[in-house]
């Protein structure tokens, strides 16, 4: 988000997005998303019974697959500050996996509402880009998380390479913007890239995490080198 967006605008724009917001990311990531979100929940080494977190869980898909990999002995939470996102990720959970156990919470990524050393492992997918202090969040992220745990995180990244960045801009504007013209959502979706301009690089982000108190981390990019994850061990 811009610098201009507050904490509020860009909780705003994510209730307004929430009745499409599933049906998008399946046509501007052509189906992809699905096999990323698994590979995220992979890097997050989340094993079952264990007590898992995802930060700005959307419309719950990430946080669906951490329960059904910490399985009925194990106790997932899904956070966001977007309260029609998490009535969806509700609505989804009863269809989906009505028996597993996932606390579905409002609260801010920047001021996690849980005591330090709580979870086995975390995610947080589309959503370190969205937030307005991003060494603020992976603060928070260290802080929850037990010695020796990680938090895997998700999200659009810039290439290196200028072709790959041209092709990324144009994909931008000749797949994202007509479909967001066509759910009537120009404007909500009109920051995403931007937003990824601004986002830090694989390797700026693993800075960042070590210095927020990771101990290691390491960044994968795929897709072109468009998308990738934040791999961070406390």
């Amino acid at each position: 988000m811009s610098p201009s967006n507050t904490a509020t605008e860009i909780q705003a724009i994510f209730n307004r997005i929430a009745p499409q917001y599933d049906e998008l990311n399946q046509w501007i990531s052509l189906g992809q998303h699905r096999i990323w979100k698994k590979m995220t929940i992979q890097w997050s080494g989340v094993q079952p019974g264990d007590t898992a977190l995802d930060v700005c869980c959307g419309s719950g898909d990430l946080a669906l697959l951490l329960a059904q990999k910490v399985g009925i002995s194990g106790k997932t939470v899904g956070l966001d500050f977007a309260t029609q996102q998490l009535e969806i990720a509700t609505d989804k959970q009863s269809r989906i996996c009505p028996q597993l156990h996932i606390d579905w919470q409002a609260g801010d990524a920047l001021q996690l509402p849980f005591a330090d050393q709580t979870f086995d492992g975390a995610t947080m997918g589309y959503g370190l880009r969205n937030v307005t202090d991003i060494p603020l969040a992976l603060q928070e992220l260290c802080r929850v998380l037990k010695p020796g745990k990680r938090v895997a995180i998700l999200d659009f990244h810039r290439p290196e390479d200028q072709t790959k960045r041209a092709f990324q801009q144009w994909y931008m504007q000749t797949m994202v913007v007509p479909l967001a013209e066509r759910f009537r959502l120009t404007a909500e979706y009109e920051y995403i890239q931007p937003s990824i301009e601004r986002f830090p690089m694989g390797k700026v982000q693993v800075e960042l995490a070590k210095n927020a108190g990771f101990s290691e981390a390491i960044h994968y990019s795929f897709a072109g080198d468009m998308m990738g994850v934040l791999v961070a061990t406390k």
